[in-house]
């Protein structure tokens, strides 16, 4: 946090300094856009080929083909979700919370992406439909979905409150990536990475601009849904803060399940293709820059 009484004195062109218009680090004009209207006329009649409830405080895989849609929905009382993803057939490719921020803002909704980490760097995910894009930003500068958040762990937890606490959203993920892939827990855990909150209330504050959290608005039947761009696996994880209007990590807070759907269209929407792995040659050993 910015101290309240700074140090040291302002120069006598600070007012200048800070009036200084900001430039958008990652213009995305040139970035090409999904074609959503492809992908919403692909839905037309498509079939559920499975779901996974995950229960309150505890998290569960899934996995999506390329070409296939998966809705994160919400089930019974208001429930917040942490969202890894996989390639399904190349673990070392994640998402990547930091880049998809950058590309697309600290909240994400119909049209953004899950990007992959480098240097894969290509969409793992397009979001199809949110039934919460009402809610937009409120008066405090909270939204839905963010990707600032890294997830709730038994780490920061024993950090802030010197206990240990094995259902934080880091823990779950980490049982569950370890139960997919034959792994032992110790062996997953580097796998885990930060996360898209779903459903989950964020902001910063705009005094000390510290992370918030406050209830999240989401109601039994909203969801929100993703195209799989890649073979993905997933895990999600239902929050053991529940609705995050109060604390989470603690067994204090009302917990629900979540339900991922997955669906299968009967074509792949109109001119997609697998998105190939990021163009860039690649740092090379010996490599000196011209």
């Amino acid at each position: 946090m910015k101290l309240t009484n700074p140090e040291h004195k302002a120069p006598v062109d600070a007012a200048q300094k800070k009036a200084v218009k900001p430039v958008i680090c990652y213009p995305v004009d040139d970035l090409k856009q999904p074609d959503l209207a492809a992908y919403r006329a692909a839905r037309e009649g498509w079939r559920k080929t499975g779901e996974v409830l995950v229960p309150p405080r505890e998290a569960r895989t899934f996995e999506v083909p390329a070409g296939h849609f998966f809705r994160i929905v919400s089930v019974e009382s208001p429930q917040v979700g942490d969202l890894n993803l996989w390639a399904k057939a190349n673990h070392a490719e994640r998402f990547f919370s930091g880049k998809t921020r950058a590309l697309h803002g600290t909240h994400l909704s119909t049209g953004d992406r899950m990007w992959s980490n480098l240097p894969y760097l290509r969409p793992m995910a397009t979001i199809t439909e949110d039934t919460l894009d009402w809610y937009g930003f409120d008066e405090f500068g909270g939204g839905v979905h963010d990707v600032i958040g890294t997830r709730c762990d038994p780490y920061t937890h024993h950090l802030l409150s010197g206990g240990d606490y094995h259902h934080c959203c880091h823990s779950n993920l980490t049982r569950a990536f370890a139960t997919a892939t034959g792994r032992s827990q110790r062996e997953a855990e580097p796998f885990v990475h930060d996360v898209l909150n779903v459903f989950m209330c964020t902001g910063f504050t705009r005094d000390t601009g510290q992370y918030f959290m406050k209830a999240t608005p989401v109601r039994p039947g909203d969801f929100i849904e993703f195209f799989a761009e890649i073979d993905l696996l997933g895990a999600l994880s239902a929050c053991p803060g529940g609705d995050c209007g109060a604390e989470h990590s603690s067994d204090a807070s009302k917990c629900a399940p979540l339900l991922v759907e997955i669906y299968a269209p009967p074509a792949a929407p109109k001119g997609w293709a697998v998105p190939p792995v990021n163009g860039y040659l690649g740092i090379k050993d010996g490599f000196v820059p011209r």
